[in-house]
């Protein structure tokens, strides 16, 4: 049950041994096809994580002396040129282990053509190991080196860092940054969960790759999209 203030989930699974939650934000309800879309796969998802709490009570009840606790939250990160519009999709679970899990992974909607994209588009080339791809690597190992620096951190979970592969699916879930220039993006955002490249207690990291250090591979609409500069606010804060 929801305390007051707290917002009322879009769609919930309850039962004895399960609680899953989807929750979406204002800025998405007012797309249609978008809402749609992200319930949809929330549904799916939560549908997904009861099937397996059912199987696993089967096997082994005494696993669920709590109910196994899963949130799924779509957040509005940018509109770019009132079209592109970038959504962090923010994960929870606590399944009775030493502590809960969260994961995040990102959405690229085009409200013109009312569908989920990739970041292709605005690039001449995205190949595995190609020059974008190396270029994009490059920046977000600048950037998490620099805030795990910032955080105390340095030296630790190099290996990880370095583990990153400068391919489009492997680098890590990315979307478009907000920017000084109204209407435009500032750079790519990218998402690493806690452990991804750190212990769990350093949390969640966000690299963020400015669209100068990757002006050599923007199409035409990767150059009419980008400008600008990250507002002052986000420097300091996960974005």
């Amino acid at each position: 049950m929801a305390f007051a203030g707290e917002p009322k989930p879009d769609f919930s699974i309850k039962t004895k041994w399960l609680e899953a939650s989807i929750f979406l934000d204002a800025k998405i309800k007012t797309d249609p096809a978008l809402a749609a879309n992200c319930l949809a796969e929330g549904k799916a998802w939560a549908a997904k994580n009861r099937a397996d709490a059912d199987k696993e009570r089967k096997q082994d009840p005494d696993l669920f002396r709590n109910p196994w606790s899963y949130e799924r939250k779509y957040e509005t990160r940018s509109v770019i040129d009132g079209r592109y519009v970038s959504i962090i999709r923010a994960d929870y679970e606590y399944t009775g282990g030493a502590h809960p899990n969260s994961a995040s992974d990102t959405i690229l909607w085009d409200k013109s053509a009312g569908k989920r994209i990739s970041i292709r588009p605005f690039f001449t080339e995205t190949a595995d190991n190609g020059p974008t791809l190396k270029a994009m690597r490059q920046g977000v190992i600048a950037s998490l080196t620099a805030e795990k620096k910032k955080r105390g951190a340095e030296g630790s979970d190099t290996s990880a860092i370095e583990a990153i592969e400068p391919k489009l699916l492997k680098i890590g879930p990315v979307a478009l940054a907000p920017s000084t220039e109204k209407g435009k993006s500032s750079g790519l955002n990218f998402y690493y969960a806690p452990y991804a490249v750190g212990s769990y207690a350093e949390g969640e990291y966000v690299a963020f790759v400015p669209w100068e250090a990757l002006q050599p591979y923007l199409t035409p609409e990767g150059t009419r999209i980008f400008g600008g500069a990250r507002p002052k606010e986000y420097e300091d804060r996960p974005q």
